[in-house]
């Protein structure tokens, strides 16, 4: 029983200071009219995520570039208004495409790709970002941490390799639920592994 209480006093100590740190890798968001053109039918889920309703689909399309291209890419759901190629800088040589560092669904200007699923293709005339590194907080999260929308903060990781990241975005909905989210870059860099916290510093 002791453990039980000191395990649950550890966790609600770093629930309290921290945030946890996720990676997120190349992916994509299609609209229901595109996922219909490329697969033949909506998305499937797979396996939820870490904010409440986003999830890993089933399905897998190729990204193709002015210069190459990557195939098995990730497909979350559910669908969107409009299509979202998320990259790191580093795809962005692979792929010939020079990504704006931008936030989700801030896709005015930004470079276009083909998709290319088990049914169809789909080329985009826009919608290929770098995400910009920010973090997720539900409005009684924020409170907390003092934060509000679109504030820019610093984070701290602990990490194997600690950084200070600096413009790092807060995102505050009612649907979110703690997480900052760097793209794979970044998290190599601090040398990420799962389960890894950072601190928000204003």
């Amino acid at each position: 029983m002791e453990t039980l209480n000191i395990d649950a006093l550890a966790q609600a100590v770093i629930d309290r200071l921290f945030v946890p740190i996720e990676a997120s890798g190349r992916h994509v968001h299609v609209t229901e009219a595109q996922a219909m053109t490329l697969f033949g039918h909506r998305l499937t889920p797979e396996r939820p995520l870490s904010q409440p309703g986003q999830y890993l689909s089933k399905e897998r399309l190729t990204v193709v570039g002015p210069k190459g291209e990557f195939h098995n890419v990730a497909v979350l759901g559910p669908e969107r208004k409009d299509a979202q190629v998320e990259i790191s800088l580093t795809d962005g040589k692979t792929l010939g495409i020079s990504p704006p560092i931008r936030l989700s669904g801030k896709a005015e200007g930004t470079p276009g790709a083909t998709l290319i699923g088990p049914n169809g293709q789909v080329t985009l005339s826009h919608g290929v970002m770098a995400a910009q590194r920010h973090v997720h907080l539900s409005p009684e999260e924020g409170k907390h941490f003092g934060v509000t929308d679109k504030q820019v903060v610093r984070l701290q990781t602990f990490t194997p390799r600690p950084v200070v990241f600096e413009d790092v975005v807060v995102r505050i909905h009612p649907d979110f639920r703690a997480a900052v989210h760097l793209d794979y870059d970044e998290a190599n860099a601090c040398g990420f592994h799962k389960g890894d916290f950072g601190r928000i510093l204003k």
